[in-house]
């Protein structure tokens, strides 16, 4: 008796824990710059806290408060979310998730453990990540690396429900976070290096009842697209392209994953994102524009129907992945307030759209090594409106065979001249605060057969620094914070890092800019300026995302580091063949002599 006394007392104490935030839905918690119920903040992507008392003026007297070791030695990408009283942490894999009572010095409430099948490591690609959790009504989300997507109760851990949504037999895990909204849970999927054919799925919250799935490849009745309503640049897509833009049936194991972030406008109630490579990444082996690989699509929240779709990179043969967030933001064009879409491509353009009517506005590269393209055509009157200007001295299939010729000199690499580390917009500045990797490549293609779970690569890379004069006139930099027009599509500053910048990015309403770098440095940067203000060693290298919070008036904070990601994928698998990582072991081989393999969750604030 006394047992189930103290088991019911344990559950009451921690549901008066989540007490007060249960009791709004997530627009309200959003709004609240106290919470941070989301991996990217708000709907918008825009990573952007109004929070202040952390400001230009006094950040130099930052210090940590607190710390938490996760218990797991991997990358470390996301960041932690802030509900009420109640902070929920992840790790990598195996996924396990805390939920640690801040009122109470981060007591430990509840411990997740999920039980995965280890061999899904063997078909993650690029480290064991996980972007995080997200919270709504309630419920914690997490989408586990075997792509089960499940429900915790926010309060006690306990599962609600949980839905696979892929298999790892064939290649399909996840290392995304998910998206709520309006009652449905957004969920992707990765496994381009396998082959697999991916897609984009929306479950009921409450149950886990699939509501829609639309691919990202095929015929337009599996894409969820209406050749005469879905539009690109403002034209009818037509029929079956995402089928006919494909030789044969390649289609059917083309990839193209949205492995990334998601955006949602409650106004338009559409859902943004981007979709990846197209499998293999020797482009001989599949002719064509490989449609819908490498592209931004905007969808019906309710019915996953296809609004509009652009692709930036067609027959992508660098390895170009869309992925990467698209910022919402709402600002004046020549007079007009637009609603606008910005996004930073891993091929290294800046891309800004009217994300009503999918226009595209404006095309600049945000790191100038950028040469596989001299340009982006954004004539609307063009017959080529919306295509790259491509270099065919950088095209990777110099011989026509694809095979053992390799194309040197190609910028950015394939980790892209950003990866899917988000940026942040301040709407006090109108700037975006973009993370970047300033890498180049040589690439060798290969012909490789599909099988089933085996990877389905077909090149051979090896990554390295641009050189000096192509942006940076320093030796050996390989990344740096860039702010960015969008409008004019300009570089306005741009403070460059000895390895590529691999955190997520956060602005706040103090005129500050924080970011992480894979030494392991937390800093704190003048929003205007680029003036470094504020710098903290971690206990290891930060891939993942500056998240800020308040909790009893206090603003604090928050980020994890623990060295991994496609970058970090030495360091964290403990790798030594530099051509190991697709090249990037070898690329980052120096890092070791900076920091070393770790999982901690880091707080700061202000003495007080």
């Amino acid at each position: 008796m006394a047992a189930r006394l103290f088991l019911l007392l344990a559950v009451l104490l921690s549901l008066c824990a989540s007490a007060g935030a249960e009791d709004r839905d997530l627009d309200a918690l959003i709004a609240d710059p106290a919470e941070w119920p989301i991996q990217t903040g708000d709907y918008q992507n825009t990573r952007y806290s109004k929070l202040d008392e952390i400001n230009t003026g006094n950040v130099g007297k930052l210090r940590p408060v607190w710390s938490f070791s996760t218990g797991v030695l991997r990358g470390h990408e996301g960041g932690p979310l802030v509900v009420g009283d109640m902070m929920y942490v992840h790790t990598p894999f195996p996924n396990t998730i805390y939920a640690l009572d801040l009122s109470k010095d981060a007591e430990i409430v509840w411990k997740y453990e999920p039980r995965q099948d280890p061999s899904v490591i063997e078909v993650m690609c690029c480290d064991t990540v996980y972007r995080g959790l997200a919270y709504d009504d309630g419920l914690v989300f997490l989408h586990q690396a075997d792509t089960t997507v499940v429900a915790l109760d926010a309060a006690t851990g306990a599962v609600r429900w949980q839905a696979k949504n892929g298999d790892p037999a064939t290649g399909m895990v996840n290392t995304a976070t998910v998206l709520p909204a309006k009652g449905r849970l957004i969920v992707g999927t990765a496994g381009g290096e396998f082959g697999v054919r991916c897609h984009l799925t929306a479950y009921d919250e409450k149950t886990g009842e699939r509501l829609w799935r639309a691919y990202a490849t095929g015929p337009d009745a599996d894409m969820l697209i209406d050749p005469d309503q879905t539009t690109v640049l403002g034209r009818p897509v037509g029929a079956d392209t995402g089928q006919d833009s494909w030789e044969g049936d390649q289609w059917t194991i083309g990839g193209a994953c949205p492995w990334g972030w998601f955006a949602y406008d409650p106004e338009l109630d559409l859902v943004y994102y981007g979709t990846g490579n197209p499998a293999s990444w020797n482009p001989v082996q599949r002719p064509g524009d490989n449609k819908w690989s490498n592209s931004i699509f905007a969808r019906d929240l309710e019915t996953g129907k296809a609004r509009w779709i652009y692709q930036m990179t067609p027959h992508d043969e660098w390895d170009y992945d869309g992925v990467n967030e698209m910022i919402l933001t709402d600002q004046t064009v020549e007079g007009t307030p637009r609603k606008l879409l910005t996004h930073f491509d891993r091929n290294g353009f800046g891309y800004t759209l009217d994300r009503e009517s999918g226009e595209l506005l404006v095309a600049k590269k945000f790191d100038p090594a950028v040469n596989w393209a001299k340009g982006i055509d954004t004539d609307p009157a063009s017959d080529t409106y919306g295509e790259p200007v491509r270099d065919p001295a950088y095209s990777t299939d110099q011989d026509g065979d694809g095979e053992d010729v390799v194309t040197e000199g190609i910028c950015p690499g394939a980790l892209g001249a950003k990866n899917e580390q988000p940026a942040a917009f301040s709407p006090k500045t109108q700037l975006f605060y973009v993370p970047t990797n300033h890498v180049c490549m040589d690439y060798e293609p290969f012909r490789v057969a599909y099988t089933a779970g085996q990877p389905y690569v077909g090149a051979t890379l090896r990554l390295y620094p641009a050189p000096a004069g192509q942006g940076f006139e320093a030796e050996g930099v390989m990344g740096s914070l860039t702010a960015w027009d969008n409008l004019a599509g300009e570089i306005i500053w741009a403070i460059p890092e000895r390895f590529s910048v691999w955190s997520g990015v956060l602005a706040t309403a103090g005129d500050l800019v924080f970011y992480g770098t894979l030494e392991g440095n937390l800093k704190a940067v003048d929003a205007r300026t680029g003036e470094e203000l504020y710098r903290y060693r971690t206990p290891s290298g930060i891939v993942g995302n500056v998240t800020t919070y308040a909790h009893k008036g206090r603003q604090y904070v928050a980020v994890l580091s623990g060295i991994g990601g496609w970058a970090g994928i030495g360091l964290a698998a403990g790798l030594t063949n530099p051509d190991d990582g697709s090249g990037a072991v070898g690329a980052y081989q120096s890092l070791s002599r900076y920091t070393a393999a770790g999982g901690v969750l880091t707080v700061f604030a202000l003495p007080g």
